[in-house]
């Protein structure tokens, strides 16, 4: 099932340069910004320009040119924050109500800078 796309979402209100935000990298298909309520010491948004609900919608419509600068973007912004180390870092996306998704705008979270913990808690 198909989601609707919300062209008002905070993120596509950034991308139309509505709202500012504190970039960190912008490419020809992605930006990466700062995160405005940040869960570790470094955490990063990173987002397609494309109208894309949720990684499964990006996974299954973008075509390859956005889906490899995504991820180049992605590697690009570990490497410049310091996070390819041994130390690491976690990458999150969240889809749907279950997954607890707040924007209904593809997004990967890049988190780092310190033990993170559990990811899941066993119920």
């Amino acid at each position: 099932m198909t989601k609707a796309y919300d062209p008002n979402n905070i993120f596509a209100r950034i991308l139309r340069g509505e709202i500012p935000n504190k970039t960190v990298l912008e490419t020809a298909h992605s930006l990466a910004f700062h995160d405005i309520s940040p869960q570790a010491p470094v955490h990063v948004l990173v987002i397609p320009k494309g109208a894309y609900v949720d990684f499964a919608e990006f996974a299954a419509r973008a075509p390859a040119e956005e889906l490899v600068d995504f991820h180049r973007a992605c590697a690009q912004v570990c490497d410049m924050l310091g996070l390819t180390g041994p130390e690491g870092y976690r990458a999150i996306t969240n889809a749907g109500s279950h997954g607890m998704q707040e924007v209904p705008h593809y997004h990967l979270h890049i988190l780092g800078g310190r033990v993170l913990g559990r990811l899941v808690s066993p119920d």
